[in-house]
């Protein structure tokens, strides 16, 4: 059996988080969360090559998702990042400049949601 598929998920909103661990892991995926950017980015530290992906909020205190994802990408390049937003375009925007792999727009659906986690993580180029 495959390895499971480990995400790193960053909000604020415990709420969001919660609702995305008990999804995640009920589709078998491995959940981490953080609640912040520094918190995020300690989990990174020790566990660098743990995480396939990281579902971080855009708008949130301390390290705005925008410089997780920069800091992100250059310290942990193989990660693949959703940023997701409730704000409209300009964090989008943003989070695209950052060089976030994909860029939601809340509310997101779950199911939309880990379907593009799959497929970041799961590229289909081995297919005929």
């Amino acid at each position: 059996m495959a390895d499971p598929r480990r995400l790193l998920i960053v909000d604020d909103n415990e709420d969001i988080l919660s609702t995305f661990y008990e999804f995640f892991n009920s589709m078998g995926y491995e959940v981490k969360t953080a609640v912040d950017g520094f918190a995020a980015l300690k989990l990174l530290k020790d566990k660098a090559n743990f995480f396939d992906c990281l579902i971080t909020d855009l708008v949130m205190p301390n390290i705005s998702g925008v410089g997780l994802i920069s800091i992100v990408k250059k310290e942990f390049p193989h990660l693949k990042i959703i940023a997701m937003t409730g704000f409209g375009d300009q964090p989008g925007a943003l989070a695209s400049e950052a060089n976030a792999d994909v860029v939601l727009f809340k509310p997101i659906d779950l199911f939309d949601i880990e379907h593009t986690v799959s497929d970041l993580i799961n590229p289909k180029n081995d297919n005929p």
